[in-house]
C-alpha cells in the first residue's frame, strides 16, 4: 500500500499573490517584481507565491506579443506553469478567478495568511487595474468586490476551509491609500491595506514586503511598520535614486474601526452641510479645505485630477481648529480624526521628496477623502474614472457636502 502523498508545503507560512498587470507603459518596469519575489522565495522557503502576470515581455510564451502567465513560486523556482492569450485584468471576474485560485493554493500549502499584490496603475477611489486592451479600469468597489467573490468560491468549492480569507491587499498603485476604498475593502472581510495616498514610482512596492508580513504574523503592529519601513527605505535607480512612494500607510481593516470611521464621517458631513446655510462658516469651510493640497503635488502633475483627493486627517484637524466654525461641527471633525487614525498602523511621509521636486508631503499621514471645492473637481475623470462612484461616498453623505461646496 502506498503512502499518502505529502503536501508540497506543510512548512509554508505565507500564500502572497501576485496580480501583475502590464498591459500598459510600466510592463517593463514593473517586471522587477516577479524578480523580487522570485529570490525572496529562494531565500524563504516559507513564502510561497500565486502569479498572474499579463506582460509582453520574453517569458513561457514565444516572442514579445501581449500573454498572459500563470505559475507559482516556491524555494526559487517556477511550477504549475501555463501561458494564454491575454487576460482582461481589469475584469472583476478575472480578479475573482485569480483569488480564489490564490486560496486555494494558500490552502494546499497550509498557510496561516494569504495576501495579494495588486500591481498596476491605480486611480484612488476611481478605481485601478488599468488594461489597455480590456475593460479600462477596474471601480475600486469591483476590486474589493472581486475579492469577497473569490473568497465565497473558494469556500463554496472547499468548505473544509470556508474560513479562509485574504488577509492583506498590497495596492502597487497610484493613489489607493482612501477612506472610500479602505471601507470596501474592510467590507469584503480583508484585514489590512498597504497603500499609498500619492501616485507611485514604478515598479514600486518592492515583492520583499511579504517577508516583513511573515516575521510578524502574530504580530501587526511590528508587521505594518516593518512593511512601511522597507517601502519606503527602498531605492530604485543606483546610487541616488529614487524612493517608490512620497507617503506609504498601512491601514488596520478592523469592522468595528471601519464602521466607527464610517459613523463619523457621516455625522461631520452633516454637520458640514447645516454649515453651508451660513455664508460665513460655508466660506470658512472653503478656505480651510483649499489649505490642505490635493494629492499629485509635484509641478508636473498639476493638469491631473487629484486636486480634490486631499488627506482626511489633515483636512479633519483644520476645521476641529478653526474657531470661526460652529462647536458642533469641530467636534464632529476632532472625533472622525480620532476615528480615521485609529485605523493607521504606520505611516511615513517626506517633507521634501526629491523626485517630485523636493514637493512636501508632511501632512499626508494616512487615507484621502474627495472633497472638491469647485465643480471641476468632483469627478474630473467622468466619464472613464467617476471617483464619486463608490459605497462609501453614498454611504456618508459626501453628495450633498459636494452639493454644498462644490
Amino acid at each position: 500500500m502506498l503512502a499518502p502523498v505529502q503536501d508540497r508545503s506543510t512548512s509554508r507560512k505565507l500564500e502572497f499573490g501576485l496580480y501583475r498587470d502590464g498591459d500598459n507603459n510600466l510592463d517593463h518596469v514593473q517586471e522587477a517584481t516577479i524578480a523580487q519575489a522570485r529570490a525572496l522565495s529562494a531565500r524563504d522557503g516559507s513564502i510561497e507565491f500565486t502569479v498572474e502576470d499579463t506582460t509582453a515581455q520574453r517569458g513561457f510564451a514565444s516572442g514579445t506579443r501581449l500573454h498572459t502567465d500563470q505559475y507559482q513560486i516556491d524555494d526559487g523556482t517556477l511550477s504549475h506553469v501555463s501561458s494564454d492569450s491575454p487576460h482582461d485584468m481589469s475584469s472583476r471576474d478575472n480578479l475573482t478567478q485569480f483569488v480564489a485560485r490564490t486560496l486555494d493554493n494558500a490552502q494546499k500549502a497550509g498557510a496561516s495568511q494569504t495576501w495579494l499584490d495588486l500591481i498596476d496603475h491605480g486611480g484612488g477611489d476611481g478605481g485601478g487595474l488599468e488594461a489597455d486592451h480590456g475593460l479600462g479600469i477596474m471601480r475600486a468597489d469591483d476590486i474589493a468586490g472581486a475579492i469577497a467573490d473569490g473568497v465565497a468560491l473558494h469556500a463554496k468549492e472547499h468548505p473544509e476551509d470556508a474560513d479562509r480569507r485574504v488577509d492583506g491587499v498590497v495596492a502597487n498603485q497610484c493613489l489607493m491609500a482612501t477612506l472610500a476604498f479602505s471601507s470596501a475593502l474592510s467590507h469584503a472581510g480583508v484585514a489590512y491595506l498597504a497603500a499609498s495616498p500619492e501616485t507611485m514610482l514604478a515598479p514600486g512596492v518592492p515583492s520583499t514586503v511579504a517577508e516583513d508580513v511573515v516575521k510578524h504574523l502574530d504580530d501587526p503592529n511590528a508587521m505594518a511598520h516593518a512593511l512601511v519601513d522597507r517601502t519606503m527605505k527602498t531605492e530604485y535607480g543606483g546610487l541616488g535614486g529614487f524612493a517608490p512612494s512620497a507617503a506609504f500607510d498601512v491601514i488596520d481593516l478592523d469592522p468595528k474601526k471601519t464602521a466607527a470611521v464610517e459613523t463619523s464621517v457621516k455625522t461631520l458631513n452633516a454637520a458640514l452641510v447645516n454649515a453651508g446655510h451660513d455664508a460665513n462658516e460655508k466660506a470658512a469651510v472653503r478656505e480651510d479645505a483649499k489649505s490642505i493640497d490635493g494629492m499629485v503635488r509635484f509641478p508636473e502633475g498639476k493638469q491631473l485630477p487629484w486636486r480634490a483627493d486631499r488627506p482626511a486627517m489633515a483636512l479633519y484637524q483644520t476645521f476641529a481648529q478653526d474657531t470661526r466654525l460652529d462647536p458642533t461641527l469641530r467636534k464632529a471633525a476632532a472625533d472622525a480624526v480620532n476615528a480615521i487614525g485609529a485605523t493607521v498602523l504606520a505611516h511615513a511621509e517626506s517633507s521634501d521628496f526629491g523626485p517630485f521636486n523636493d514637493s512636501d508631503y508632511s501632512d499626508a499621514v494616512g487615507p484621502t477623502v474627495h472633497f472638491p471645492t469647485a465643480h471641476k473637481q468632483i469627478d474630473p475623470w467622468a466619464p472613464q474614472m467617476k471617483e464619486t462612484d463608490n459605497a462609501f461616498y453614498r454611504t456618508v453623505g459626501e453628495a450633498d457636502v459636494t452639493r454644498t461646496y462644490a
